[in-house]
């Protein structure tokens, strides 16, 4: 065969091997148009692409690594030459300290292959489990998404489903929808389509840093069109009247109403933003500690406002809520990136000590600061003033506007250094720059350990 007939055979078979495909497509969609470089692209021949595309491209001109399964080819079944192909991203990855992205479309494992697809399995996974707090991963579940798969896609950073895509750890009864996914605490977006998902795992990518040791992303942000805010405002306007236009990123909006949390910029800087609103459980507990914990991995500044009456056992047991509160309160003590806490309504009990953990702490003028809730207070501390009062509850409900004006003031807390600073809610966005502008060079050292627990 002579040189010019190889570079011909050549030609053909990558022509062969780059057939469309959802999942190339995805891919293409996913970078920086024309930089996509595929992996292993001959690895298991022209006709059998081993159900998955694999490599590496740009995203707004950093590198990220991406897998892409394809549900065309053996139904993207995973088996040892496909685990091979997705283990080698995660470790260039590691390498180069890239984030992953992983996009899930696959009707699950290969079982032919036996005891070794497991094998497989638990190499991709524990790559995966390794590289997490180290590089951004955000899963996109753009169809089915099944046993093992199901668990790499949720381990990750982000989880992005498409409306019409399942995921399920075992093939047993119940639902498996985008939306059951997101009632569970799983997913965090839900998209009309698998295009969509893509490109939401995109502006994702672009919002966080390479790695844990990267800088974060910083542009020229845009102030939001002025707009009136109290303690009476909803998470999705506060965040959008505090953060740059068009910033916001709103995550696991369907789940644990009572918190919300979302990625934003304020100033150009990427930040996590959290709003703590009424009475929090379970759920709401998780889903914020979990948002710390994943802002800090990746050193991003984390502001929460706190308007939380007490807290709730939402079906569970008192003990299983010191368990739930204690998880909060770790995750702020724990987190060492920059912290800013404003108080916008009542921060009573367990949320007066696990929030207060910040760098710096502001308070609107209608913020209630106390351990016990200002009706409690009255009959703990104040109950001889209600002896002779023809209507007890109104004597007893006027004793707690006094008490929550005087003892549980934002002044009274600011006296005991509970709070840097009391501001009207019209100064909270310059607030926020002022003190993140001031905390960017933010530096802890911990003591040497593994991990927290």
């Amino acid at each position: 065969m002579t040189y010019q007939s190889k570079l011909e055979q050549l030609e053909q078979k990558k022509t062969a091997c780059r057939k469309s495909s959802p999942a190339r497509d995805r891919m293409a969609a996913l970078f920086d148009e024309g930089t996509f470089v595929e992996l292993d692209m001959f690895s298991a021949g022209e006709e059998d692409n081993a159900g998955v595309v694999t490599g590496y491209g740009s995203v707004e001109g950093d590198v990220v690594y991406a897998f892409s399964q394809d549900v065309t080819t053996l139904g993207g079944a995973v088996s040892k030459a496909h685990a091979d192909k997705i283990a080698k991203v995660y470790d260039l990855a590691v390498k180069n300290g890239a984030p992953v992205v992983a996009i899930f479309d696959s009707n699950g494992a290969k079982l032919s292959e036996g005891p070794e697809i497991l094998a497989s399995y638990g190499k991709i996974l524990s790559a995966s489990a390794n590289l997490s707090g180290v590089v951004p991963q955000v899963s996109v579940v753009a169809g089915s998404c099944v046993g093992i798969s199901a668990m790499m896609a949720a381990g990750s950073d982000v989880v992005v489903m498409a409306k019409d895509a399942e995921l399920y750890f075992a093939d047993a009864e119940g639902d498996a929808s985008a939306e059951a996914a997101m009632a569970a605490g799983v997913a965090d977006l839900i998209c009309d389509d698998a295009e969509a998902a893509v490109k939401a795992a995109r502006e994702i990518i672009t919002m966080l840093p390479l790695n844990n040791l990267s800088e974060t992303p910083v542009w020229e942000g845009t102030a939001p069109a002025p707009a009136a805010i109290d303690d009476k405002t909803e998470a999705a306007d506060l965040f959008a009247a505090v953060c740059d236009a068009g910033s916001v990123l709103e995550l696991k909006a369907g789940y644990a109403d009572s918190a919300a949390t979302a990625l934003g910029s304020i100033g150009g800087g990427t930040v996590g933003v959290i709003y703590a609103n009424g009475r929090l459980g379970r759920k709401a507990n998780g889903k914020i500690a979990d948002f710390v914990r994943f802002c800090d991995a990746f050193n991003l500044p984390v502001i929460t406002f706190v308007n939380v009456e007490g807290t709730c056992t939402c079906g569970g047991t008192k003990t299983e809520g010191a368990k739930v509160a204690a998880k909060l309160a770790h995750a702020y003590a724990d987190a060492t990136s920059p912290k800013i806490t404003v108080y916008t309504g009542s921060a009573i009990g367990s949320a007066a000590v696990s929030f207060a953990n910040a760098d710096i702490r502001l308070a609107w003028p209608t913020a209630v600061i106390s351990a016990l809730a200002p009706e409690t207070a009255v009959e703990f501390f104040w109950h001889d003033k209600l002896k002779g009062a023809d209507d007890v509850a109104k004597r007893r409900a006027e004793l707690a506007e006094e008490y929550a004006e005087t003892e549980a003031s934002p002044y009274t807390a600011a006296k005991a250094s509970m709070v840097e600073d009391i501001i009207a809610p019209a100064n909270t966005r310059s607030a926020l720059i002022s003190s993140l502008e001031m905390l960017a060079s933010k530096r802890v050292s911990r003591l040497p350990k593994k991990h927290t627990n």
